[in-house]
């Protein structure tokens, strides 16, 4: 029998307008709402992301992170 979905967290959540808009687009693909496509990719963050990629695009981020708050 499948879990049920229920969303049991609420959380303000901050985005820069790039990333809403890939979220929305993302969820928008999917058929889903932004909560169910945020709930999609942190269940299954493991399995759709490639580790060595994510750690050389989260150093990028963070490089640039100080810059991206001015």
């Amino acid at each position: 029998m499948p879990k049920r979905f229920r969303m049991t967290r609420r959380v303000n959540l901050a985005l820069t307008e790039d990333a809403w808009r890939r979220l929305r687009k993302f969820a928008q693909d999917g058929g889903l709402d932004e909560g169910e496509a945020l709930s999609f990719l942190f269940e299954n963050f493991d399995s759709v992301t490639d580790e060595d990629n994510l750690t050389h695009r989260l150093r990028l981020f963070n490089s640039e992170l100080e810059d991206r708050k001015r």
